[in-house]
């Protein structure tokens, strides 16, 4: 089992930036990929970033490309998503996730972020 639990959402105008953090406990070591995903009213769920544990390639949307970054911590306990000059259709609540073996696949309980001017 895995526990996550994100934080850093809030309130930025448009062209502001955030960091969202997600700290991982338990067994952190059977994840194989973390990622972020958000969900917005009257949308789907959206994948946003992803980074795989073996130090592969990140993954990111087509819609926060050159604007967000993932990482990772090196104690893999941690994970980040920055998010700079945020527009108002980036407005969602933001949920951590980690996949990994035996079929693991948890989510932490959302961070709300409003870009609003």
């Amino acid at each position: 089992q895995v526990q996550l639990v994100e934080s850093g959402g809030g309130l930025v105008q448009p062209g502001g930036s955030l960091r969202l953090s997600c700290a991982a406990s338990g067994s952190i070591f059977s994840i194989s990929v973390m990622a972020w995903y958000r969900l917005a009213p009257g949308t789907g769920r959206e994948l946003v970033a992803a980074i795989p544990d073996d130090g592969g390639s990140t993954y990111y949307a087509d819609s926060v490309k050159g604007r967000f970054t993932i990482s990772r911590s090196d104690a893999k306990n941690m994970l980040y998503l920055q998010m700079n000059s945020l527009k108002p259709e980036d407005t969602a609540v933001y949920y951590c996730n980690a996949v990994g073996l035996r079929g693991l696949n948890s989510w932490g309980q959302g961070t709300q972020v409003t870009v609003s001017s």
